[in-house]
């Protein structure tokens, strides 16, 4: 018997239930600018809405984001059963990048990272090969970024988060050193060239799915993918990181004339500059296995998937058409995988997947979030 489609929403993660709430707290975040004023502070109101928040400081733009990981570290305590290793050198990275990859997508440079690490009880910080690979994994992120960690908090909140459970989260403050850098979209256009950066795999988005899957295969995290790897262990492969991309792109005078992460919506992410623009895609890349392995077990289709998956790809930069080569050099020169994989288009709000004959409206966003 053929199973039900185990779609995103399944998994206990629907948009159009959480979405609403981001467009009223966005709203009311907006009023509260005016009191930046008091301190001779102003906003770049053009950063509402976008993956990081900047402010002008005396003619210094600081740029700032919060992020959470979400639920990867359920993997990792389900995996560590399996492997005997902790994995969270790897789910620090995961967290990190949640917060430095959105922040470098306005052009900043990242300077500082913050961590909150809240546990279910005080119990949790007593593993003590755990908490040496987080840390450990926290301050190789670090160093990669070229990021100072100027500290965090690590509450016990028993009652509040589950016991033996960890939440973790990071915070980013990154500058702009030159308004040439700001990258909120007001040079993109027709024309422009999309280049497109490979993922690692499931990166730390659609981690739901992903668990609720399990619950259909008779060896869980143990079942082997087709390259041999265990489902589990390919799922904790961590995020890539790609402030080193946007530095060397900086230092090459290269300035993209905007940016996105491909995070939660996946490929409809790329459609979330407030324009209306169609990008028309061209060019894909391989699927890794893990995401592959899901989307067929999982029962979607490509509308599905690459609606709510990276797919492979996890971030697009948009830049002038000349410089796309370039780009896609500079990366590929760095260890990160990149291709020009289309344009950006005059015409309606859209990605049109031309290889899978997809088309995804406007509306499917919800909205710049």
């Amino acid at each position: 018997m053929a199973q039900t489609p185990l779609d995103y929403a399944a998994a206990g993660v629907d948009y159009s239930k959480i979405d609403p709430l981001k467009i009223l707290a966005q709203k009311s975040a907006s009023a509260t600018a005016r009191n930046l004023a008091g301190h001779g502070v102003s906003e770049i109101p053009a950063s509402r809405g976008e993956s990081a928040y900047v402010m002008d400081i005396g003619g210094t733009l600081i740029a700032s984001i919060t992020e959470c990981l979400g639920t990867k570290a359920l993997v990792a305590d389900a995996v560590r059963a399996i492997t005997g290793k902790t994995h969270y050198d790897a789910i620090a990275q995961d967290t990190i990048a949640m917060a430095v990859n959105d922040l470098i997508t306005v052009g900043a440079t990242p300077l500082s990272v913050h961590a909150y690490w809240s546990a279910g009880g005080s119990e949790w910080f007593a593993d003590e090969q755990r908490m040496v690979d987080l840390v450990t994994g926290w301050q190789q992120a670090c160093d990669v970024c070229k990021v100072s960690w100027g500290g965090g908090e690590t509450p016990a909140l028993a009652g509040v988060v589950e016991a033996g459970r960890i939440d973790l989260a990071a915070s980013s403050v990154g500058v702009i050193p030159s308004r040439d850098r700001l990258t909120l979209g007001d040079k993109m256009g027709a024309g422009d060239a999309i280049v497109l950066l490979a993922s690692s795999g499931i990166h730390a988005n659609g981690v739901s799915l992903a668990r609720k899957l399990v619950e259909r295969l008779p060896q869980g995290y143990a079942t082997k993918l087709s390259d041999g790897r265990l489902y589990g262990e390919a799922l904790l492969d961590p995020t890539t990181l790609y402030v080193p991309v946007t530095e060397a792109l900086f230092a090459a005078g290269i300035v993209p004339h905007y940016s996105a992460n491909i995070t939660g919506h996946g490929w409809r992410k790329m459609m979330r500059h407030p324009g209306n623009f169609t990008y028309r895609i061209h060019t894909l890349p391989d699927v890794p296995p893990v995401l592959s392995f899901m989307q067929e077990h999982a029962g979607i289709d490509d509308r599905e998937a690459y609606g709510s998956l990276n797919m492979g790809a996890g971030f697009a930069f948009y830049v002038a058409a000349e410089q796309a080569e370039e780009v896609a050099r500079i990366a590929n020169e760095l260890g990160v995988k990149a291709w020009v994989a289309g344009r950006v288009e005059a015409g309606p709000k859209q990605v049109v997947i031309e290889p899978l004959n997809l088309t995804y409206a406007a509306d499917e966003l919800h909205l710049r979030a």
